[in-house]
């Protein structure tokens, strides 16, 4: 007889495969999965043009600035370091910043939405929003409809301007300022639509964004600091330079922060597991003493059943000068709730019907 864990573990082990072969066909020299995958990506491309139709019929324009953080490519390329990066600046700004995310994986209830806290676990809200929520504090709902979480917002927190952390694609939701993120070292793969391809969008859409921030040329990931989960200490990652460290992560693209890790000296045994992975605890027990390394995102999952081994490392999103002033300058055309034209000219829900 099958055991529920054996099943479970078969399918993650499906499910790794899967995420390997595709990768290989994305970013790789996987020829033949690319051209027996094009009739589907057909098949992708007219639905998601008759979808963006449709959602922008029914586009609600809210009484606050929206800005959407977003990317046209699946898997990880840094938006929540640079939500991140927009609350506290805004804040600094006098603006009280509200945050609309999806919450991946989560079951909502009857409402739709859920309002995220500090103590809540990533199970029930998402890990992308409870790591967001602990840097900051801000508020934060998550739901399918971001429309709804952006009114609940309004209603009950008082927000004066929204962040929403991706949903570019989310084409009901007005918004007034697009921020794409794009990985640096991946990039756009093959440029192909899902399914032969890593895009959610072509290539096209990224001349409709207000602002390109690209993980690795205009913006990095700056941190050093090693925290452990169990007991709070900090260290300098270099303590750790000529270590050999395991490394335990569940995100869309982990080979950045081996990168980041084997930069610094490190020595890495990866584990690698697939994004927005429901750690067990089980993931953790290694049976000895060598350091467990993850990304803060993961840490937010493992937090209730890490040991004393297991350490993370906070990022933050450094921008060098002519993204920061760029965005700046978008901010400063924001009244607190209400929007100063922009410099396109054009209402952006007009601007996004010209795509």
């Amino acid at each position: 007889m099958v055991s529920t864990h054996d099943c479970t573990r078969y399918n993650s082990m499906m499910k790794q495969a899967l995420e390997r072969w595709l990768l290989n066909v994305w970013y790789g020299d996987g020829w033949l999965g690319k051209y027996l995958l094009l009739p589907l990506t057909g098949v992708f491309c007219l639905l998601s043009a008759l979808n963006r139709q449709l959602q922008r019929r029914k586009q609600v324009k809210h009484a606050v600035p929206v800005i959407v953080v977003g990317n046209i490519s699946v898997g990880g390329t840094g938006k929540t370091p640079l939500v991140i990066w927009l609350v506290e600046h805004l804040r600094a700004m006098g603006f009280k910043p509200g945050v609309v995310s999806r919450g991946y994986g989560v079951t909502l209830d009857k409402g739709g939405w859920r309002d995220v806290s500090a103590n809540a676990s990533a199970s029930e809200v998402g890990d992308e929003p409870l790591l967001i929520v602990q840097r900051t504090n801000v508020s934060l709902v998550i739901g399918k409809d971001r429309n709804q979480a952006i009114s609940r917002l309004l209603d009950q927190y008082a927000c004066n301007i929204i962040v929403a952390d991706d949903g570019l694609q989310h084409y009901r939701m007005g918004r007034d300022l697009e921020i794409c993120v794009v990985d640096g070292q991946r990039r756009f793969g093959n440029g192909l639509c899902l399914p032969a391809g890593p895009l959610r969008e072509s290539l096209s859409r990224l001349s409709a964004c207000d602002v390109v921030a690209i993980n690795g040329e205009n913006m990095h990931m700056r941190g050093d600091t090693l925290v452990n989960l169990a007991t709070g200490e900090r260290k300098p990652l270099q303590t750790l330079t000529g270590q050999s460290v395991r490394v335990v992560t569940g995100i869309g693209n982990p080979q950045r922060f081996i990168h980041t890790l084997e930069q610094a000296g490190l020595q890495v045994e990866p584990c690698i597991y697939p994004d927005h992975h429901a750690f067990s605890g089980k993931e953790l027990h290694f049976g000895d003493t060598r350091p467990i390394l993850m990304t803060e995102k993961d840490a937010v999952k493992c937090r209730p059943f890490a040991n004393r081994h297991c350490w993370y490392l906070p990022v933050e999103a450094a921008l060098d000068a002519e993204l920061t002033q760029t965005l700046l300058t978008h901010l400063q055309g924001f009244h607190h709730g209400q929007e100063i034209a922009g410099n396109s000219g054009l209402p952006r829900d007009q601007r996004a019907a010209d795509l």
